[in-house]
């Protein structure tokens, strides 16, 4: 099999290691996909630090856009030398999920440690996310990629496989939202800005950005924010309601803190909803006053990858794109290359960066 070079998690919570790695040949229904860049999602890292267990060692990364240099047998919606963005959503199209319209709900299941690449010496290599975006190529299914104009930049395409999607499609698809509604985006982050953007798009009247610095809020203004509240006043909700003059329809924590999810609800109107976007570390619980929701008919919901279908939202995200009317190229904070994902990576947990990207060539 080829080798390329890919940076492999052998510990949990320890630097990854840059190795050659082998990676099989696209099969059935398969594409392989030399990548042009991968941006650093938080989920790789809590993943790389074990927060929710796995199969080591691994190659994680999953918001990843290149050229098509393979297709396998019965491969139709992207041919060799197209542009695409490569997403973790595989989808096999036929079961009670992906019929009804919510393929990032796929019941199929897929093992990545059964996948296309392998140690050097031929051993079992997971590829997390049934992706494996660390790498200079991977081998996914074609329900995964998405054909791009050729002329977009793959650094600012690659934002689109995960964060950007995440973030809007949890405005649009999961809180249905509706012109002059009002929303709270707590956490303005890489999933914050892009849920920020989705409520400019969708024409909310009010969008209320919740960080912990004012240097988050300002930047959380120039995606589209009207209002910025402190997460670290007392009862931040209170300020929220006084700007707004009522409750919001929409609540989205995009943040994994569990105070974030406990203080949620209290920025409700009635009828409002929280929609439940970031991840926390699995046994983390949150609490809530069940009565309140059910007296004011308010909900919880939780939202997947914005629970998009990705052969129609991200087409139509490029296309805002093109436009002007979506930030992609200023979300990017840094670039950086595969030799220095380690340095990326901890960039990105400082909390300064929006999205970093790995570029390969």
């Amino acid at each position: 099999m080829p080798t390329i070079k890919a940076a492999v998690c052998r510990e949990f919570g320890a630097p990854l290691t840059i190795e050659d790695i082998q990676i099989r040949a696209p099969e059935a229904g398969e594409v392989e996909v030399t990548l042009d860049a991968c941006a650093i999602c938080h989920s790789d890292i809590s993943y790389a630090d074990g927060a929710w267990g796995g199969v080591l060692p691994a190659v994680y990364g999953h918001e990843a856009a290149g050229i098509v240099t393979g297709v396998g047998t019965g491969v139709t919606s992207v041919a060799a030398g197209d542009s695409v963005v490569v997403t973790l959503i595989r989808a096999c199209g036929s079961c009670p999920s992906c019929a009804s319209g919510s393929p990032t709900v796929c019941e199929t299941p897929y093992d990545g440690a059964e996948g296309p690449i392998k140690t050097a010496d031929g051993g079992t290599l997971m590829q997390a996310m049934a992706c494996g975006g660390f790498a200079e190529k991977v081998v996914v299914d074609q329900s995964q990629v998405v054909a791009i104009p050729h002329d977009m930049a793959k650094d600012a395409a690659s934002l689109i496989s995960c964060g950007v999607i995440t973030g809007v499609g949890a405005v649009v698809n999961a809180a249905a939202l509706r012109a002059g509604q009002d929303v709270v985006v707590i956490g303005a982050g890489g999933v914050g800005l892009n849920a920020i953007q989705g409520a400019r798009i969708a024409g909310a009247r009010r969008i209320i950005a919740v960080d912990m610095t004012e240097e988050k809020l300002a930047i959380a203004k120039e995606f589209g924010a009207t209002d910025g509240v402190l997460a670290t006043d007392k009862a931040p909700w209170k300020a929220a309601r006084k700007i707004m003059g009522r409750g919001a329809d929409a609540v989205l924590v995009t943040v994994g803190a569990i105070p974030a999810y406990d203080q949620a609800p209290q920025y409700l109107a009635g009828n409002g909803k929280v929609i439940m976007v970031g991840m926390p570390h699995t046994g983390a619980m949150a609490q809530y006053e069940p009565v309140i929701l059910s007296f004011m008919s308010q909900g919880m919901k939780g939202s997947k990858m914005g629970d998009v279908v990705i052969q129609r939202d991200i087409p139509w995200m490029v296309d805002l794109y093109q436009q002007g009317r979506l930030k992609l190229d200023e979300l990017i904070s840094g670039r950086w290359s595969l030799d220095q994902i380690n340095d990326a990576i901890a960039d990105t947990k400082s909390g300064a960066a929006k999205r970093n990207v790995i570029v390969f060539r």
